[in-house]
C-alpha cells in the first residue's frame, strides 16, 4: 500500500487530498503510477488528463518518471509551483 497525496487543482478534481493505495504491482515505477490512477475513477482518470502538467515527489523528493515506488512510500502529486 502507498499513501498519495494530492495538491491544488489535482485535489479539487480527484476530490481527496489523501488516500492509501495498493498498486497492481510492487515496485512500479512513478510513469506506471500515472498510468495506473486513471484506472481508480473518473476523477482520478479527469485529473490524470494533464499528466504532462504534473510533477511527483517521493518520500518528499522529486522523482521522474522511473523512480521506483515501494509500499509504505508517500508519493505527492502537484501541478508545477510558482513563486514570487
Amino acid at each position: 500500500m502507498i499513501r498519495l497525496l494530492y495538491f491544488a487543482w489535482v485535489r479539487a478534481q480527484i476530490g481527496v487530498d489523501e488516500e492509501r493505495q495498493t498498486p497492481p504491482k510492487s515496485p512500479l515505477t512513478v510513469a506506471e503510477m500515472l498510468d495506473w490512477l486513471p484506472t481508480l475513477s473518473p476523477a482520478h482518470a479527469q485529473a490524470m488528463m494533464q499528466r504532462n502538467r504534473l510533477r511527483v515527489a517521493v518520500n518528499q523528493e522529486f522523482a521522474d518518471p522511473d523512480t521506483l515506488i515501494h509500499p509504505g512510500d508517500e508519493v505527492a502529486v502537484f501541478p508545477p509551483v510558482t513563486g514570487g
